[in-house]
């Protein structure tokens, strides 16, 4: 791997991530845009930052995740964001730490197994419709560019059985969806402003609660 490619991953360091993954985190960038020329996996637009948009902006999550958590289920994993970054990283820090890919589409459930196989990552993929399914148990849910935070609690509260908490990220309108939603929703959370963009956050919540 070139130089310049490490460089795009220099912001992960901080956050204690091994640069043994990076080669890793190269062979599924290529993976992607390879699939990416036959089914929409990622906007055609940001294939030429794919690591800064992509990679780091899904790794930084690492920050929040306990390394107690056994299990992480990605509720709408599409290409394998964040939950196929999440468990590259995994390898390297606690091999045994399962990830959930749910994803409808049968085409992109294919491109996940093609990649959990290729990277030998501990993950299982299930082409299924999370909103039709019940009692699901994990540690922690995590969402990408998924649903809108007040669908994403719902789904959370009516459709798993337990969870520890859950990842969400949030772009621009991100105070304004946060205040909305705590008319109707009791949480605890934290908040970091995102390394890949000023104007976007991820949150992690706890002890979710109906009003």
């Amino acid at each position: 791997m070139i130089d310049s490619n490490i460089l795009e991953y220099k912001n992960l360091e901080p956050l204690n991530v091994s640069r043994e993954t990076f080669p890793q985190f190269e062979a599924y960038c290529d993976l992607l845009k390879r699939e990416n020329n036959k089914i929409n996996l990622i906007s055609k637009s940001t294939e030429s930052q794919i690591r800064k948009r992509h990679i780091v902006d899904c790794a930084q999550t690492i920050e929040f995740i306990d390394e107690n958590y056994d299990i992480c289920t990605d509720i709408g994993s599409g290409s394998g964001l964040p939950g196929i970054v999440l468990a590259i990283i995994m390898k390297i820090k606690k091999p045994n730490m399962k990830f959930h890919l749910y994803e409808k589409s049968f085409r992109k459930c294919e491109f996940l197994i093609e990649v959990k196989e290729k990277l030998d990552l501990n993950a299982e993929v299930f082409q299924k419709d999370i909103f039709e399914e019940k009692n699901i148990e994990t540690d922690l849910i995590i969402a990408r560019a998924f649903k809108p935070l007040p669908i994403i609690l719902d789904l959370a509260k009516k459709n798993f059985k337990k969870f520890r908490s859950l990842i969400i990220f949030l772009g621009k309108n991100k105070k304004n969806v946060l205040e909305k939603t705590l008319t109707n929703w009791s949480f605890d959370y934290k908040e970091k402003t995102s390394i890949t963009s000023s104007e976007s956050k991820i949150i992690q919540i706890c002890n979710l609660k109906k009003k």
